[in-house]
């Protein structure tokens, strides 16, 4: 039975690749803005210069610590699907992936609803697409580790 299972869980890496692939972009894309000491995001919405009146710190600032969450997200991504990932605290490895869930829902969630509904932000609907598969890729990243690690499969 243990070689049923096997197969079937391994075949479950390639959300927590393509979520990899995902925050690279996010954390290049980040970088690329923290260089220009602009807010925003390539091929995102623009933001005006109300909006950059009112952020609370150096643009390139935020843009740095925002390029550095996409780098940590994807180290996380990875760990879920290697072994040295594996041997983390489970409780820890589970409590990361909730707070990286609520944060990719909230981004996806913010695309998706502007794209979709409109709520004045300025994404399209191909950044709303983007959105939802983030949070598709996540829900299926995160059932995939805590299935996989459960006692006895992994």
């Amino acid at each position: 039975m243990a070689d049923s299972v096997r197969p079937q869980a391994r075949s479950r890496h390639w959300p927590a690749y393509a979520l990899v692939v995902l925050f690279l972009g996010y954390a290049a894309g980040k970088a690329v803005f923290a260089l220009e000491a602009r807010l925003g995001f390539p091929g995102g919405p623009p933001v005006s210069a109300a909006e950059t009146a009112g952020y609370f710190m150096d643009a390139a600032v935020g843009q740095w610590l925002a390029s550095a969450s996409g780098l940590l997200a994807a180290c996380v991504a990875v760990a879920t699907v290697t072994a040295p990932g594996r041997r983390a605290p489970r409780g820890l490895m589970v409590f990361v992936l909730g707070v990286m869930l609520l944060a990719v829902i909230g981004g996806g969630g913010t695309m998706a609803l502007d794209a979709f509904v409109g709520i004045g932000v300025g994404w399209q609907w191909y950044h709303g697409v983007l959105g939802a598969v983030a949070i598709g890729l996540s829900l299926e990243m995160v059932r995939s580790y805590v299935v996989r690690t459960r006692r006895g499969v992994a």
